[in-house]
């Protein structure tokens, strides 16, 4: 697999693990009872963006192993996977 199949791979489970990682431990401002004003009451007090995309990256390198590693050692390619099923 060459490096830019593996970086665009990367990209796209990246923003998929991100969409799926933003909603946790989110408290809103209606919640905390400290709504301010100017802002909608669903707003996210602390949405700890930096935190969350630290994990992501983790996440998505270790399911980018995982398809490498399918891929690339156990030989795993759309092809064998349909046979398979």
């Amino acid at each position: 697999m060459r490096i830019y199949s593996l970086i665009a791979i990367y990209f796209i489970i990246w923003w998929l693990v991100i969409f799926m990682i933003l909603p946790f431990g989110v408290r809103t401002q209606a919640e905390e009872g400290d709504v301010t004003l100017g802002t909608t009451a669903s707003a996210p007090i602390r949405p700890m963006l930096i935190r969350k995309a630290i994990i992501t990256s983790i996440v998505s390198a270790i399911i980018l192993f995982a398809f490498w590693y399918a891929y690339t050692v156990k030989g795993w390619t759309p092809e064998f996977l349909s046979h398979m099923f």
